[in-house]
């Protein structure tokens, strides 16, 4: 099972699809009817009572509610979004593609954003700061959301891997202006494909739902508050919400046994010298799902994963900026992979390459991950247990680590 969510799939999917099936013609794309009840509708309905936000936008990709939530906000052409290196390359392409530029931070030890980085990458373009909560566990929210208060920008959250985790009681997803949320196979909980949006801002709302159906005003509208805007086609189909509801409802217990078996993982595995535990900012609030360890050297952890079949996460190469040539590409001001930007709008000369986040590609070199919850061989976490693993599972898995960290370390 590639995302935790897979695991609790039973006939509460089935149902919700075969009830879209049986009553499509009756709601289909649901023309001037506020009353609505598809299944996407339920799905918005639900997952803004769900995270406690007034407003959701349900969308057809976690890609597209990064997108959609730049359009909210009015993030474009001029403008600067602090970035992760490690994220996904959805979080840098929805900047690009939307004609903002990303602007590359450090990251420490828990994967993700350095605010001390961020604090120094700000300048007078800067419009937004993007937290991407990095293999199920929190940014420093506290003092990112300092950050941005202090200097008037927006904190826009990558909650793609981290559905249902908090901060300090709160959900991730809406501490900010906006929370995107993915739906693919290798998250949470799924909807097979797809994703969502979560604000309390009703303007950005508004400019959101609009930007991804046509340029309609909420729910199909042709008229409301708020201002029109040029749009896409990115909804969610009704099918993908029909099992994203049904998921929406074992949330809870998903990350319950995520977070049952990576304890249960965990106790089984000493920190030793030469290797230590991911920082996480919130603990409690983390998902679960990916065990991370970091060694003091890259040698040793690239020893340790080709011994479990595993690999470092630097080798991830979508989720690191410098496994990303077209990334590069348009710091040099390439236009050929870029082909809704004009030259001039391209990447300031700015080095993405490989380097240019020592930290960063120091602590990715480091580490390496187990899964708990989310397989994923690309990801660097082909091997490890899941949520239905037995203690045995668990103890072969652990044993098996705990051998070749040993041989490596000593």
């Amino acid at each position: 099972m590639p995302g935790p969510g897979f695991a609790f799939m039973d006939d509460a999917e089935r149902d919700n699809v075969l009830e879209v099936l049986a009553h499509w013609h009756e709601h289909r794309l649901d023309f001037d009817n506020p009353g609505s009840t598809s299944m996407v509708r339920r799905f918005e309905d639900a997952a803004a009572a769900r995270f406690g936000v007034p407003h959701c936008v349900p969308v057809n990709s976690g890609t597209s509610a990064l997108l959609v939530a730049l359009a909210g906000l009015g993030v474009g052409p001029g403008d600067e979004v602090i970035v992760p290196g490690y994220m996904f390359v959805a979080s840098i392409g929805a900047v690009i593609c939307g004609g903002a530029t990303p602007v590359l931070a450090e990251i420490d030890e828990s994967l993700t954003l350095d605010p001390a980085d961020v604090r120094e990458r700000i300048t007078p373009r800067t419009r937004a700061i993007m937290p991407v909560h990095m293999l199920g566990a929190p940014s420093d929210m506290t003092a990112l959301r300092a950050i941005a208060d202090e200097h008037g920008l927006a904190l826009l959250e990558d909650t793609a891997q981290a559905t249902g985790g908090t901060y300090r009681g709160e959900p991730l997803g809406t501490l900010g202006a906006a929370g995107a949320f993915s739906l693919n196979p290798f998250k949470v909980v799924t909807g097979l494909d797809g994703g969502f949006l979560l604000t309390r801002d009703p303007r950005l709302f508004q400019r959101a739902h609009s930007f991804h159906d046509q340029g309609w005003f909420p729910h199909r509208q042709e008229t409301g508050e708020g201002e029109p805007v040029f749009g896409l086609n990115l909804r969610l189909s009704d099918l993908n919400a029909a099992v994203a509801l049904a998921q929406l409802g074992k949330l809870d217990a998903v990350l319950e046994r995520t977070r049952a078996v990576k304890r249960d993982l965990l106790a089984r595995i000493p920190e030793r010298p030469g290797m230590r535990r991911r920082l996480l900012h919130d603990p409690e609030g983390e998902c679960g799902t990916l065990a991370v360890f970091v060694f003091d050297s890259a040698e040793s952890a690239a020893a340790v994963a080709k011994r479990v079949r595993c690999k470092p996460l630097i080798d991830s190469p979508k989720h690191y900026y410098g496994g990303l040539p077209a990334l590069a590409a348009f710091g040099r001001g390439e236009p050929g992979p870029f082909p809704f930007r004009a030259s001039g709008t391209l990447g300031d000369g700015r080095d993405y390459a490989k380097g240019a986040l020592p930290r960063t590609d120091d602590v990715l070199a480091r580490s390496v991950a187990l899964s708990t919850g989310v397989s994923d061989s690309y990801l660097g976490a082909g091997n490890g247990v899941g949520p239905f693993s037995t203690p045995e599972d668990v103890e072969r898995v652990a044993a098996e680590f705990n051998a070749a960290a040993a041989e490596v370390l000593g």
